[in-house]
């Protein structure tokens, strides 16, 4: 499963600093939380009553009832609680680093944003980490959906390890009012790649990632209140770019783990197969099946880009970063005449600072 996130390689570096040099999707970003509560997870109860009390009387003027202020400020500290606790257990052996939330994000929205990257980080581990089977991570996947079915019954998670975060997870969906769906989706890849490592058609590749990319961008519409349908159109051609593009990019990483998304129709074509692939760099065939494909995700990306010019405020340049983010590793990719097995595209400082004033000059 590809990643979306701000991390550098080895992972996580606390307290949660982020670096910015590389695209790996289909991961959801977590950006710095507070520095309340605290970082061992326990909140002091006369800390919170103290919170409550001054929050209700700012919501009383503003003509708020205090049973709905307490409401409402309760979810709030329960859901940042979760949100250290449940980060605290994170893994730290990834390298992802592309920013979809980054500090942009609202900081009513960073934790819920942690929260549902934590769910997918992990159920994404299941997929992908370890030495367990097939069948095992299929079961542990399974595991999670019913997690999700519990949250959809208004139901307490059962008493697995991971129930923290389902309790977490659960309190944000019913906050922000999100649909079970596009979770169910990822779950959905996550176990598609523990069976799947081949795809024959282009539009099998297309359904993967309208379960395992397209889902992220739909969530994050769904938090800024903007989920609606020329926009989740949009949002689904730059989700679907986005994961191309890794796909690209990561052709070699890929294969060594005996993962090939390039269609194989595409690879026949050309007159290429999966095991020639890496003797097969530098010839006419594979420069064209991969200039094919690099302006296959161009298209689509281009296709969806009036999203990040319809979007005004924080999330409309964050989007139009991530946008020319990925045309960027396109540019790259083409630059090094498409041998990524030689050298993996990544993105350094000089690359930000174009992406920058390319989203800064971005029209509608």
């Amino acid at each position: 499963m590809r990643r979306i996130g701000l991390v550098r390689e080895g992972g996580l570096e606390p307290p949660y600093h982020f670096w910015r040099q590389d695209l790996n999707l289909v991961r959801l970003p977590i950006s710095p939380p507070s520095p309340w509560p605290p970082s061992d997870g326990r909140s002091n109860e006369k800390d919170i009553r103290a919170l409550l009390f001054a929050v209700r009387e700012l919501y009383a003027k503003a003509g708020v009832s205090p049973g709905g202020a307490s409401r409402v400020v309760r979810s709030r500290i329960r859901i940042r609680i979760q949100l250290r606790r449940t980060l605290s257990t994170m893994p730290i052996d990834h390298y992802e680093n592309f920013p979809v939330a980054s500090l942009l994000l609202p900081r009513t929205l960073r934790a819920p944003v942690a929260i549902i990257y934590r769910f997918a980080r992990s159920a994404d581990d299941l997929a992908d980490e370890g030495s367990a089977s097939s069948a095992e991570r299929l079961e542990s996947l399974r595991g999670y959906d019913l997690q999700l079915e519990r949250i959809e019954r208004g139901l307490a998670p059962n008493g697995s390890p991971e129930a923290a975060l389902f309790n977490a997870l659960g309190e944000v969906i019913r906050s922000h009012d999100l649909e079970i769906k596009p979770f169910r989706d990822l779950l959905s890849a996550f176990s598609q790649d523990t069976i799947t490592p081949r795809y024959e058609t282009f539009e099998e590749v297309l359904d993967y990632c309208s379960r395992s990319a397209n889902p992220v961008g739909r969530i994050m519409l769904a938090l800024y209140r903007a989920d609606q349908g020329e926009y989740r159109a949009w949002s689904d051609q730059i989700c679907t770019a986005l994961q191309l593009i890794n796909f690209w990019q990561d052709v070699a990483v890929d294969l060594h783990k005996d993962r090939v998304y390039l269609p194989q129709e595409d690879l026949r074509r050309y007159g290429l197969t999966v095991e020639s692939l890496p003797q097969c760099v530098g010839t006419s065939g594979y420069r064209e099946l991969m200039a094919f494909e690099c302006q296959r995700a161009r298209t689509i990306m281009l296709a969806g880009a009036p999203l990040a010019r319809a979007l005004s405020g924080r999330i409309g340049l964050e989007l139009r970063l991530v946008v020319q983010g990925g045309l960027r590793i396109l540019e790259k990719i083409e630059a090094a005449d498409f041998d990524v097995f030689e050298r993996r595209p990544v993105l350094l400082k000089s690359d930000w600072m174009a992406m920058g004033l390319r989203a800064i000059t971005m029209r509608p």
